[in-house]
């Protein structure tokens, strides 16, 4: 079963991500700060995080950062879910290693729509990686 991990410092953003996630089958859990999406990225693994972009302690943007440059975490998927909308925020995410942006107010059919299609490409991806070890693991013999 997918991980989604919903990461927002506002207690109304978190529960609208939920509800407009409701069916979705997955595993859902939240974290409330940029440090708070560490932890539970280490102790959740999700598949996919919505990361709101303006968090106490570590940005959204610090967090990806850090999730991407990771060997460990860099195949999770991250969706930025902000109000900003100016270029240099765009450039920043990107530059950050974000999947893709969803910009607030979040429209429900949107939100499922690129979560539903970022689930299938990690699946795709992580099937891809399990295939490639496969084969090295062939060739070895």
């Amino acid at each position: 079963m997918n991980r989604i991990l919903i990461a927002d410092d506002n207690v109304a953003n978190r529960e609208l991500l939920e509800a407009y996630l409701i069916n979705i089958d997955c595993d859902l859990e939240t974290s409330v700060d940029g440090q708070d999406t560490l932890e539970k990225v280490q102790t959740f693994q999700p598949d996919l995080i919505l990361l709101d972009v303006m968090m106490p302690k570590l940005s959204g943007f610090e967090v990806c950062k850090k999730i991407k440059e990771n060997p460990e975490t860099s195949g999770i998927m991250v969706l930025m879910v902000t109000a900003l909308s100016e270029l240099g925020d765009i450039e920043r995410g990107v530059q950050a290693g974000t999947d893709d942006f969803l910009s607030k107010p979040i429209n429900r059919i949107e939100l499922t729509k690129r979560v539903e299609n970022m689930l299938k490409l990690k699946g795709t991806t992580d099937e891809l990686d399990r295939l490639r070890q496969y084969i090295q693991q062939m060739e070895q013999r």
